[in-house]
């Protein structure tokens, strides 16, 4: 038995869950997100005790690998409509600055033109500085994946490790050429 799985989720105050057939949606302070989950998980919500819980109909690989994911997914909803995501990104390199411009993220960061990325609806970008990106969001896998890819832009590279990096995030460098002799 998958033990995230079977772990029942607790829905918090202030938030509205409703399951029709497959399709679940979570209601909250910060708004709404609803996902269809597969058939081969049952989800059931517990209006008295105030939980949710996830169970499988059969022991198949597939099936053991989805009742610990449909778990997981119900549970980053609830916190999501509660308390919201954040990734922060900051950016290292002389010259390198991020704006936030209308609904898109500009960067330079050393290439002969501006990068633009178009910023998601449901996500809010903002610059408290030039070197540093904040994502906001009720979705995890959409900040998530907003924050992939503007660090993909411009990974940090392993000499001088300049780029885009999360936050906190430690670069493993080289030594370079000098050392090889």
């Amino acid at each position: 038995m998958s033990r995230i799985g079977k772990k029942p989720i607790d829905v918090p105050e202030g938030v509205k869950v409703s399951i029709a057939d497959r399709h679940v949606t979570v209601e909250g302070p910060m708004g709404k997100l609803d996902w269809d989950h597969r058939s081969e998980i049952t989800v059931v919500h517990d209006q008295d005790a105030k939980t949710i819980v996830c169970t499988r109909d059969n022991d198949e690989r597939e099936s053991r690998a989805l009742h610990g994911l449909t778990r997981a997914m119900i549970q980053n909803m609830i916190v999501g409509v509660t308390q919201g995501y954040e990734k922060r990104l900051e950016i290292i390199g002389v010259g390198y600055v991020a704006t936030v411009q209308e609904n898109r993220l500009e960067l330079r960061v050393g290439f002969a033109n501006e990068l633009r990325k178009p910023i998601p609806p449901g996500l809010t970008v903002t610059c408290p500085d030039q070197q540093h990106i904040v994502i906001r969001g009720i979705d995890k896998q959409l900040v998530g994946q907003f924050a992939a890819e503007t660090r993909a832009l411009r990974k940090p590279e392993p000499y001088k490790g300049k780029g885009i990096r999360y936050y906190g995030e430690m670069v493993r460098r080289k030594q370079g050429k000098a050392m090889a002799k």
